[in-house]
């Protein structure tokens, strides 16, 4: 594999959609199966399938097929879930409660080791076996755990002034529920924006397309 080439983002977020499928197969017991019988399960095409792996170094044998759990766990260390990071959620409202409660974390590369929140009601509930902690006590535990990355479940305007702290305790990854434009601001950090209202826009503006035709 060569680790400088450059890496297609189409590419990128085509390996989480492999990666749950393969899991389920993992999990089902199938053992075996050809980039043809991928493709037709997943509404791709075979090149493309293999075009994809190729740009890992390639997986399988010609006329064998994949081993499905070999690929799995090959597709894990890829993305980095094989050594979880320490991640922490700012925002314990409605949304922040919903993640933090029905995310298994260590599948998707990551242990939420703390959950904050500037609602001092909030402190000392219990989250997924976690006490909420008051934002005041944020840099001590900063310190003390060097979480590698944040999960922002506040308003845009909060977030605008919690980056920038973040980044100076040694945050460099957010996963981003607001509406801040963090990497607008803040050029070296990795950003993963989750827009509900985008999505549903979307959804919506296919509705009006399929109308059309």
């Amino acid at each position: 594999m060569n680790e400088k080439k450059e890496i297609s983002r189409f590419v990128v977020k085509r390996f989480p959609r492999y990666y749950r499928f393969l899991t389920k197969l993992k999990q089902n017991r199938e053992m075996r199966i050809s980039s043809g019988e991928l493709a037709k399960r997943m509404g791709l095409t075979a090149s493309q399938i293999r075009q994809d792996f190729n740009t890992f170094g390639g997986f399988g044998q010609q006329g064998y097929g994949y081993n499905t759990a070999e690929l799995c766990d090959s597709i894990a260390k890829i993305m980095g879930l094989d050594h979880p990071h320490s991640i922490i959620l700012i925002g314990a409202g409605n949304l922040g409660r919903a993640v933090a409660g029905h995310m298994n974390f260590k599948d998707y590369g990551f242990v939420l080791s703390g959950v904050f929140d500037k609602n001092e009601s909030f402190t000392g509930q219990i989250i997924k076996d976690m006490p909420i902690r008051n934002l005041s006590g944020l840099e001590n535990f900063c310190k003390d755990n060097a979480p590698q990355a944040a999960i922002l479940c506040i308003p845009d305007t909060e977030a605008e002034k919690i980056v920038p702290q973040l980044i100076s305790y040694g945050i460099r990854a957010f996963w981003n529920f607001s509406h801040y434009d963090i990497a607008l601001n803040h050029q070296n950090v990795c950003v993963q924006n989750v827009h509900l209202s985008d999505s549903l826009m979307r959804l919506c503006f296919d509705m009006k397309q399929s109308q059309k035709q």
